[in-house]
């Protein structure tokens, strides 16, 4: 891949978009992980104001520490940068205080979408402030392999500059443009669960693995594999299927014009 020539392509084509919509600039939630490093990256590379969000939910402390790390280093880099932190944490306890008591085996998933939603919330308040667009971080892997995100939470956005990009494409452009080490080091997390489990922890697959399901399955599935492969590969498929929801346009009932 030509990380530079892809870098400047993203960069132009975030500007390009936010000078054709008639927006100020760019919001864009910090998280301490490697997607939002790179996006916030891009982002702050087109000139335009980009305001760096922090929205802590009974964060790991190493998480909030690699975001403020990656937030100084890029208003070092570039004077267009801003930040704010809003901590979300009382607000989503209160959340869960003013909800019924539920003994469903579906409650702990709720709560944790609920975080990325109220982050959802919180991002597009900044926005409309600011007369800006929000940013998403999702990659190809996540958006459109497995589905690992939260339908109208991190899945809430306005543009989506790395979605065609690998994981580990997103690690090749972070590095050329100097993301801190802290967070190329650190095994990526979606950090909604306060507690230190990975995306690897809750998907049974690395990023690596699942970067080879996809390209298997796009090559037609020829070749032999093996034991693990075809565990991965049916995560893949599982996590693919089970999520279609989430990468399909809403479903919309159409009325027959005979009824109309």
């Amino acid at each position: 891949m030509n990380n530079i020539g892809v870098i400047n392509h993203i960069t132009e084509w975030l500007k390009r978009y936010s000078d054709d919509a008639g927006t100020k600039g760019f919001v864009v939630g910090v998280s301490g992980g490697i997607d939002s490093a790179l996006t916030s990256t891009l982002a702050a590379r087109t000139g335009k104001p980009t305001l760096c969000l922090e929205m802590p939910i009974h964060q790991a402390e190493s998480q909030v520490t690699r975001a403020e790390e990656h937030i100084e280093f890029l208003q070092k880099e570039y004077p267009n940068v801003t930040r704010q932190k809003v901590d979300l944490t009382a607000v989503f306890d209160g959340l869960i205080d003013s909800l019924p008591s539920s003994g469903s085996a579906n409650k702990e998933m709720a709560l944790v979408n609920a975080r990325a939603r109220l982050r959802m919330t919180t991002l597009y308040y900044f926005a409309q402030l600011n007369g800006s667009i929000v940013v998403g971080t999702g990659n190809k892997v996540e958006d459109f392999g497995v589905g690992f995100y939260t339908k109208y939470g991190d899945g809430g956005v306005d543009v989506s500059p790395i979605a065609d990009l690998m994981k580990s494409e997103v690690y090749a452009l972070a590095k050329e443009l100097n993301v801190i080490q802290s967070i190329l080091d650190a095994a990526p997390t979606d950090g909604l669960w306060g507690d230190d489990r990975t995306d690897e922890d809750q998907i049974g697959a690395s990023y690596p693995e699942l970067e080879w399901a996809m390209d298997f399955i796009a090559n037609g599935e020829k070749g032999e594999i093996s034991s693990r492969q075809e565990k991965v590969l049916e995560i893949y498929k599982r996590l693919n299927r089970i999520n279609q929801h989430k990468m399909l346009p809403i479903p919309v009932c159409l009325i027959p014009e005979t009824l109309k």
